[in-house]
């Protein structure tokens, strides 16, 4: 009984450091691979006290003995002590934890404060009517206009001087809001108009100089090319097939087109493939409603970015071997006013151009298509430059997924004039988005869960350069990261009516936006009443490549809009030119130009607090069934036409492979659905759940990109915006002219573009569904 007591009575004095019964000798060595996080307790052998030797070995004691009777009260003090600690320190702990406060449920705290005096803790005092109505106080048009006076320029070329003090007014807001602004730096070539004046680009009619035009066509091929003029109407494949119809060659021709309709870079393309010489391009009146004088300026990269450095980045003088995009065009292109088109015109012999051919230039009566003897000579001297140019940025971080950023982002150049349309409304609704939301954030307790990143481009009139740029240089930065870009490119060039173009994840966001947001004309009726009984008839256009939201969506696969708003009667006719200025577009809109802004960032601002407010991500996945669908049919009834009128001899091979293409179609409906599903059942309070199903509806768009193909050789790899044999698109004119028997079709091409568009849907439907054990693969 004695020896009981004895033995717990030691083991309660070593629990409180009390004098053991026998005294060991140990090491206390660190984990190098734990980095300290724990200790390893040796205890040595008595031989390894004496050789300095700490191999581990049997714990031997060293000296034994016995407690003398002043030690037994000495113990017991200690354990009274402890026991008094033990409650003390219970006590603290739940007093502690009875005044913590509550983190609401769904929500975390975040490591890193996103600015400065800030709570740490999301804040769910503010619901979406708070939002709506905070951001509606933050924007006015008293704001806007003086913006507009704040960063109109009568020149802004990328890289000039007037470009970087716009840089720097840009960053200076940014840093006023305390959003963590940085820039970038690139290095791109541009051309630039000749830089000598007896090397000017010119345009002669037989032996008489018709114009010297101070216009001109950033990337045109360089030299001097004479041929037979020959009228194309707007260039478009149906206008030049007409010509080839009446036997008219195009080979080494002159070929004279009106703007308009398709941009300057797909008409000298359509016109390269008859291999002409070169090409003028004239406003006809039809078209633009100005002065027969005004000269025109673009550029003729089918492409966006540097095109001398495709599918990588023009950082820090980028030094790789020599290359250049092929989409640059190897035929002369230059734009002439419409005073010196009278002119060819008036000299021009052959045959009257068709009825849908004839514009209304001045003192013309009729429009000729051109003959043998109508010879042209075109000299285009264009100077390429090297430019140094910066994009500047700002973020307003997130409260939980921080890393997850959408992107709203203007071009702040222009290449010739104001540019003010282009680039002015954009920029300065840019910077205000920016100020309210921060000021939301800095003053007003609204927590966003994700990051918003706001960006000022450089560069975009020469093919988006600024933008492209960015995505080559982090493209597996923003990758998961990245999953909405709004563009603000020439958001305003009237007042009446709303267009678009988006990826059909974001369609449900345009169109819970538009409901929202009131009409400009009748603010008592929404954007969304406004637009009539069919919404996304009246309001969705197709993207097209000039788009600034389009490298984006084809190169990135970020699911991106654009938006603007235009008048009824006719387009917004002076981007390009000089007359891009505030009294036209004032005129434009009525004079409502300060309310058709706030409409705008509305518009803008609502469509991201809406992504980065709400739980789950608003990227609507079901859009994209009836998409695919579409495309998938009409390649289905396509391929059951030839079998049927036996234009190939073996089609078996192909039809099964189109079987598998519609199999795969099923397979992203289910997952789609599936996803919807669960996403209904979900648990919101769940932070890691929500992340989760978030992280499939990001990964959509991406998987569209085409992986058989090198983003350095075919950029634009999405199956359904991108260009290129890979996309349905390409497929669908391959089985057309295998249709008609037209030369150089190939079956094995064609069954190769099948397979290969097959396993991209059907890979994109494997990664919606979610774990690979979720997966099941019917092809």
């Amino acid at each position: 009984m004695a020896a009981t007591i004895d033995q717990a009575r030691s083991t309660i004095a070593r629990m409180f450091n009390g004098e053991p019964r026998s005294y060991t000798r140990f090491n206390l060595a660190q984990n190098a691979e734990d980095d300290a996080s724990h200790v390893e307790v040796k205890l040595p052998s008595e031989n390894d006290e004496d050789n300095g030797n700490f191999e581990d070995g049997p714990a031997q004691p060293r000296h034994v003995y016995h407690s003398r009777p002043w030690d037994r009260y000495k113990n017991l003090c200690y354990m009274a002590v402890g026991i008094l600690l033990l409650f003390i320190i219970g006590y603290l702990v739940g007093y502690v934890s009875h005044r913590r406060p509550k983190v609401a449920p769904c929500e975390s705290v975040v490591t890193e404060d996103p600015s400065e005096n800030i709570p740490l803790h999301p804040s769910t005092s503010l619901d979406w009517g708070d939002l709506k109505r905070l951001l509606s106080e933050k924007l006015s048009a008293e704001a806007f206009d003086r913006k507009f006076s704040d960063y109109g320029m009568d020149s802004h070329d990328a890289g000039s001087s007037e470009d970087e003090i716009l840089a720097v007014k840009v960053k200076t807001v940014f840093e006023q809001q305390r959003m963590n602004p940085w820039t970038d730096q690139l290095f791109v070539k541009v051309q630039a108009p000749p830089l000598d004046t007896p090397t000017s680009n010119k345009i002669m009619f037989g032996s008489d100089v018709i114009g010297t035009p101070q216009g001109y066509l950033a990337y045109s091929a360089t030299g001097t090319k004479q041929g037979r003029v020959v009228y194309a109407n707007y260039g478009l494949p149906k206008d030049l097939e007409y010509l080839v119809h009446l036997k008219i060659n195009l080979d080494d021709c002159v070929v004279l087109l009106r703007a308009g309709k398709i941009s300057y870079a797909e008409k000298v393309a359509n016109v390269a493939k008859h291999n002409a010489a070169a090409v003028l391009i004239y406003p006809d009146p039809s078209d633009y409603d100005f002065t027969s004088s005004t000269e025109l300026y673009g550029h003729v990269h089918l492409g966006s970015g540097d095109p001398y450095t495709p599918g990588f980045p023009s950082f820090n003088h980028t030094q790789f071997p020599r290359v250049q995009s092929s989409g640059l065009p190897t035929v002369l292109a230059q734009t002439i006013t419409a005073d010196m088109a009278v002119k060819i015109f008036l000299k021009m012999t052959g045959g009257e151009a068709p009825s849908d051919f004839i514009g209304k230039l001045k003192g013309l009566s009729t429009y000729k298509l051109g003959s043998d003897q109508d010879q042209v000579t075109v000299t285009v001297s264009n100077a390429l430059v090297e430019k140094r140019i910066h994009n500047v940025f700002g973020v307003i971080k997130g409260f939980i997924d921080s890393d997850r950023y959408v992107v709203i982002g203007a071009q702040r150049d222009s290449q010739k004039g104001p540019g003010f349309a282009k680039s002015t409304v954009g920029t300065a609704l840019l910077v205000e988005l920016a100020r309210g939301i921060s000021e939301m954030v800095n003053k007003d307790g609204f927590r966003p869960r994700r990051s918003l990143v706001f960006a000022s481009w450089s560069a975009g009139d020469y093919g988006s350069i600024g933008a492209t740029e960015w995505l080559e240089g982090y493209l597996s930065s923003l990758h998961m990261k990245a999953f909405t870009y709004i563009s603000l490119d020439g958001v305003i060039r009237g007042h009446e009516m709303l267009k678009a173009s988006a990826s059909p994840l974001l369609f449900s966001l345009l169109e819970k936006t538009m409901k929202e947001v009131d009409s400009i004309s009748t603010p008592a009726k929404s954007l969304y009443q406004m637009s009539g009984p069919v919404w996304d008839q009246a309001v969705i256009e197709p993207m097209i490549m000039e788009d600034p939201a389009y490298p984006f969506l084809a190169f990135s696969g970020i699911p991106s809009i654009s938006f603007r708003f235009v008048r009824n009667s006719a387009n917004y006719p002076y981007f390009g030119t000089i007359l891009d200025n505030k009294i036209n577009l004032d005129s434009s809109t009525s004079h409502k130009l300060g309310r058709v802004a706030v409409t705008a960032a509305q518009l803008a601002g609502q469509m991201a607090l809406t992504l980065v407010h709400d739980h789950l991500l608003m990227l609507d996945v079901n859009k994209y069934k009836n998409t695919i669908s579409s495309r998938v049919n009409k390649i289905y009834l396509l391929i059951d036409e030839i079998k049927l009128a036996g234009a190939v001899n073996d089609s078996v091979s192909a039809a099964l492979i189109a079987d598998w293409l519609t199999s795969a179609t099923g397979s992203y409906r289910r997952a789609a659905n599936d996803l919807s599903t669960a996403a209904k059942s979900s648990d919101l309070e769940n932070v890691e759940a929500c992340r989760i199903l978030n992280d499939r509806y990001m990964k959509v768009e991406y998987n569209f990109l085409s992986p058989y193909v090198s983003p350095k050789d075919v950029p634009f790899r999405h199956i359904l915006w991108g260009s290129g044999d890979h996309t349905l698109a390409a497929l669908l004119d391959h089985l057309t002219a295998l249709k008609g028997q037209t030369p150089g079709t190939n079956l094995d091409k064609l069954r190769n573009q099948l397979a290969l568009a097959t396993w991209t849907i059907q890979a994109c439907a494997n990664d919606l569904m979610g774990p690979i054990w979720e997966m099941q693969n019917e092809i």
